[in-house]
């Protein structure tokens, strides 16, 4: 047995399953050695990977303050220029909330998530690792524009018509239009990841209502992510287009709105705060019972309460943008959903002090700094109910007292529970307890540092000091105010420097810290320390919230591999798929060995971008083509050697699905998604322009109902049929009429490509005109993208049953294909009826 595998053997189960079983089981979830390293796809491993990258960027953004704090620290100082203060506030606010905050949060997840629902990874462990890839050249690529001396320089909002190529002609924005949306892939992958896993992989009895309550926290802002990114996505596209080639989507002078990427950016920008803050709300309730010694107060409460705050943060984006000149009725609303959303966090505050009420407090360090998370984010929230005041949001917009209020909101509200996580969770990573000592200390000099660099602000701004200065004149007031919040910013690094130290001190002389040092009831602990790559030796029952309180006995159960899926004797790596609610066994999932192939996707997906920010679009093309040819790899599998197995304990499941319920069907279902997400924005857009514009259409702009659109509306029509008809062949699992679904699909839809494309020519305007055409032709072409994104669906579904070798029962690619094609003719119905049933185009 080699080194990696001896190191995470269990004694216990090498005696009940057999020696050479439990070297097989070891051999099969190892991690690779040497410079395989890079291809592992453990949840383990890439969520140390993602906290790792994540915690580096948090330092370099914290660089970043200290020094645009320090040239805030007296009047009419010099050390920064105001183009190069510009370039670092920006890159500031960048780093923290798009390369650390949203990052981080997922990284926990995806690290903690499997072994809180009992299983052993994520469902799609190289999408897991090409989102981490993508991370980290996004992040790359985003600090790269500081070698050549164009860091972006338009704020973390690139507000527009400031970022446009008018006013910024430099690739400053380009670095970052484009870096931020290759950051934004991780983070769909890895709440695709999430929403899959909770909801399909919980080990057997773990129902919605047992489920860890940190895995209801994530699976709702995985939804939110789903939904809350893809805006921003379309609203840098749209950018991007207008920068690179002139495409009039934000320009007035030619039906264009700058405040159209101010809805779009705050559509995902308000959301976005409670991505950030209910993860570490989740972890704060996921260690509270074990720090208070008592059972979770309001766990029901508490999951209505994190649902009820994913559904209000959609309605709240106006919160921002009360001083652009919107009607009053209309801030009426949004100021009333500002108060409303505010009652859900409220439960979640008075859950977590009755559990401390309730329970016998072990006021450790973790506790310290949940107990200062509590405090801050409080404040946070009172600030909050007042700048949702339409009138006082009036006097202090665009004031250091709405960075106060942000600061005390995010930083109080993410970073210490983050910090309470690291304590409370590292010693399950590394098997060695950090110093209570260095611990307490970090802990003061961050809470004190914390409330003297931000609490000071709230001054600032009410005496007038407007954000995003980089300096200001003596004798107004600002000198003493500025210098306490300087100072107070140097405890904080004084602080975060001694977390450091004591990370780095304990790996070495850290005392050991067992399997549970912390006495909780979760199955994240029901494992070894440090963890193994496995997560869980065998798959539980659980019967109830806290099994490791309630189920005398399981811990060993588990180790001695006596629950499911102790052996892996075909040598695959294998979890449960449960059922939604009930978490009923259903069938085993085979999940894949370590590969390369996300890394050399996350390449191609770099190349695709780099040749967009330097204009070498030959490169983009080639970058793009690779991605798709190393995709068509990653989705080719072999079929199962078998059909079922024996999972333990008298159950015997199939090995793989071919349902609608299946993982990779709900996997496809998530993106269907994101995708119509983002398929919504672009048509937000045409009717938000069609309310700013003076005249929408322009004139001679209406297109006409010509025999090309009538080829794609009957098409249309023709594939729901064709469709349907492939849907039931593959849902009964008829070999003969799947194979004749997918033949009559492939001239229906391409058809409908050609039709499109004439439809296309038919059109009487271009692209630069005007921002009617532009966007006609981009919902069209939206629909083309996706016609041939269903065609190629079509050939591989058919490639797979011609040369795959597989049987229809098992095959879920004509599922997926049907789920495809239907959206695509979604689509295609929603965007005739916009561009030539909308009133506008009746006119």
């Amino acid at each position: 047995m080699n080194e990696a595998a001896e190191k995470f053997r269990s004694p216990m189960a090498a005696e009940v399953v057999g020696r050479e079983a439990e070297r097989q089981f070891q051999h099969v979830w190892e991690k690779p050695r040497g410079w395989r390293r890079i291809s592992a796809v453990n949840n383990s491993v890439i969520g140390r990977r993602f906290i790792l990258t994540a915690f580096m960027f948090f330092i370099a953004g914290g660089v970043l303050a200290l020094l645009l704090r320090t040239q805030l620290i007296v009047p009419e100082n010099d050390l920064l220029s105001a183009e190069v203060y510009n370039q670092f506030f920006t890159m500031h606010g960048t780093t923290m909330m798009f390369l650390f905050a949203v990052p981080m949060m997922e990284a926990f997840a995806i690290y903690l998530i499997p072994s809180m629902i009992g299983t052993r990874d994520l469902c799609f462990p190289r999408l897991s690792a090409f989102g981490y890839w993508c991370f980290l050249f996004g992040g790359l690529l985003l600090y790269s524009s500081f070698i050549i001396g164009s860091a972006p320089d338009g704020g973390w909002f690139m507000y527009v018509p400031l970022t446009t190529k008018e006013f910024s002609p430099g690739i400053n924005q380009d670095f970052w239009l484009l870096g931020v949306t290759f950051v934004e892939i991780a983070s769909i992958t890895g709440a695709l990841e999430l929403i899959v896993t909770i909801l399909r992989m919980r080990a057997p009895g773990m129902a919605l209502h047992r489920m860890a309550i940190f895995a209801w926290y994530m699976l709702a802002v995985s939804f939110m992510i789903i939904f809350g990114f893809p805006p921003l996505i379309l609203a840098s596209i749209l950018l991007e287009a207008e920068r690179a080639f002139d495409i009039p989507f934000y320009d007035v002078t030619r039906g264009g709105d700058p405040l159209l990427w101010q809805h779009l950016f705050w559509i995902f920008g308000h959301p976005e705060v409670y991505i950030i803050f209910l993860p570490a709300a989740g972890l704060v309730s996921a260690m509270l019972p074990t720090l208070a010694r008592g059972p979770l107060v309001g766990y029901s409460l508490l999951v209505l309460a994190v649902v009820g705050t994913a559904f209000l943060s959609f309605g709240l984006w106006v919160h921002h943008m009360y001083a652009t000149g919107i009607p009053r009725l209309a801030l009426s609303f949004f100021a009333g959903a500002s108060l409303a959303v505010s009652i859900p966090s409220g439960i979640q505050v008075f859950a977590w002090i009755a559990t401390l009420w309730e329970g016998r407090p072990l006021l450790r360090t973790p506790l310290l700094f949940v107990i200062g998370f509590i405090i801050i984010f409080v404040i946070g929230g009172l600030t909050g109910v007042m700048v949702a005041m339409v009138p006082f949001d009036w006097q202090v917009h665009d004031t250091y007292f709405v960075v106060a209020h942000f600061h005390y909101v995010l930083i109080g509200g993410m970073v210490f529970p983050l910090f309470a996580a690291f304590f409370f969770y590292l010693p399950r990573a590394t098997g060695r307890m950090l110093s209570e000592t260095m611990g307490r200390t970090s802990f003061w000099l961050l809470f004190i540092g914390f409330n003297v660099a931000f609490f000071p602000m709230h001054l600032t701004g009410l005496l007038g000091m407007p954000r995003r200065v980089y300096t200001y004149p003596a004798d107004i007031g600002w000198d003493w105010l500025n210098l306490t919040s300087t100072l107070g910013a140097y405890m904080v690094a004084a602080g975060a420097a001694v977390f450091v130290g004591n990370v780095i001190w304990h790996m070495r002389w850290g005392e050991p810290a067992g399997d549970n040092p912390w006495a909780a009831g979760g199955l994240e602990w029901a494992n070894p320390s440090p963890i193994p790559p496995y997560n869980i030796r065998s798959i539980p029952r659980v019967t109830s919230y806290n099994p490791l309180w309630d189920q005398p006995g399981l811990h060993d159960r588990i180790e001695s591999a006596r629950e499911y899926l102790p052996t892996a004797e075909e040598g695959k790596r294998e979890v449960l798929a449960t059922s939604i609610v009930g978490a009923a066994p259903e069938y085993v999932l085979r999940l894949p060995s370590p590969s390369f192939l996300p890394l050399l996707a996350a390449l191609a997906t770099a190349a695709t971008f780099i040749g967009f920010l330097i204009s070498k679009y030959w490169i983009a093309a080639i970058g793009a083509g690779t991605f798709l040819l190393i995709l068509l790899f990653w989705l080719w599998e072999e079929p199962h050697e078998k059909h079922e197995k024996d999972v333990g304990n008298g159950l015997t499941l199939p090995i793989g699905s071919g349902s609608t319920g299946a993982h990779d069907w709900l996997g496809c279902l998530i993106f269907v998604f994101v995708d119509g997400a983002i398929f919504a924005s672009l048509v937000y857009a045409y009717f938000y322009l069609w309310t700013s514009a003076e005249v929408w259409p322009p004139p001679g702009f209406a297109p006409e109902i010509g025999m090309p659109a009538i080829a794609v509306l009957a098409l249309t029509m023709l594939s729901l049929v064709v469709l349907g008809l492939t849907h039931w062949a593959a849902s009964h699992h008829s070999r003969l009429p799947i194979l004749l679904g997918l033949a009559l699909s492939l001239p229906v839809l391409g058809g409908l490509a050609y039709a499109l494309f004439e439809a296309w020519n038919e059109l009487p305007f271009d692209l630069k005109s005007h921002a009617y055409g532009a966007l006609v032709i981009f919902i069209g072409g939206y629909f083309a993208l996706h016609v041939l994104l269903a065609i190629s669906s079509a050939l591989f579904s058919l490639a797979r049953f011609l040369f795959g070798g597989v049987v229809p029962h098992k095959e879920v690619s004509t599922l997926v294909f049907t789920l495809l094609g239907f959206y695509s003719a979604v689509v295609g119905l929603a965007a005739f009826a916009v561009i030539y049933l909308s009133p506008m185009a009746l006119r």
